[in-house]
């Protein structure tokens, strides 16, 4: 008889907790086509603080596939791509000119996602850089909790070369996609999160937000909420 897997759950913090009263009540299911939303950035550089973002997109699934329409745009980061990002996704100063900055883009994806949980993968790098981008303009946001695909893999898929996108697409045979745009790389990291679930349900194992924070082993993240302030007239 095959031995059932079986994953240990570390408990997280008392505020962290608190935080989850209600997105805990989620449970995630394969079988009952559950929704979420994966998401990405392409980036000039790895510092949020002096880097900017290029691309964003967000892609809505339903169990285990991608729902159209998806979000995704390019965005002008008002200096020049360094040669070193564009080898990596191949954006361009002339491919980025005419789009939008990522302030006027905000509210669209925040829009798109609206209270669903997001996945990505490596998502504290995503997390950090939309984060210092949302508190500089104060702007809406996507309201979900954020899991991360590769912190997950490294717990439910112990043993891997490493736990790189394209390595993990090429271990479970997914569809190749174009890696490092974000369309792609959020359908793959889509499914990426749907395996994982999956093998959660095959052990018998629970699938909930809590759950999942707890085997990734990583602090709560979650953007801050900022609330609109209609524009007042001056009286002088």
């Amino acid at each position: 008889m095959r031995e059932r897997q079986c994953f240990l759950l570390r408990p997280l913090s008392l505020a962290n907790s608190l935080q989850l009263m209600v997105s805990n009540l989620l449970v995630f299911s394969i079988r009952d086509r559950m929704d979420f939303i994966a998401f990405d950035l392409e980036t000039t550089g790895l510092q949020p603080k002096t880097d900017a973002i290029v691309e964003i997109g967000a892609v809505r699934f339903s169990g285990t596939e991608p729902v159209k329409p998806f979000f995704s745009t390019l965005i002008n980061p008002g200096r020049p791509i360094p040669p070193e990002a564009t080898a990596i996704n191949n954006i361009t100063d002339d491919m980025v000119a005419d789009k939008p900055g990522i302030e006027t883009v905000l509210s669209e994806l925040a829009e798109f996602c609206g209270d669903l949980p997001l996945v990505a993968h490596n998502a504290p790098f995503d997390f950090k850089f939309l984060l210092a981008v949302v508190e500089k303009h104060r702007a809406r946001n996507p309201k979900g909790v954020i899991l991360d695909t590769c912190a997950l893999s490294r717990i439910i898929f112990p043993g891997m070369f490493n736990y790189k996108l394209g390595t993990l697409v090429r271990h479970f045979g997914f569809p190749n996609g174009t890696l490092h745009r974000v369309e792609d790389d959020c359908i793959l990291c889509g499914r990426l999160f749907a395996r994982i679930v999956e093998a959660l349900e095959n052990a018998r194992q629970p699938a909930s937000v809590h759950a999942l924070l707890a085997l990734a082993k990583q602090p709560l993240m979650k953007f801050p909420q900022y609330e609109s302030r209609p524009e007042q007239l001056g009286l002088f």
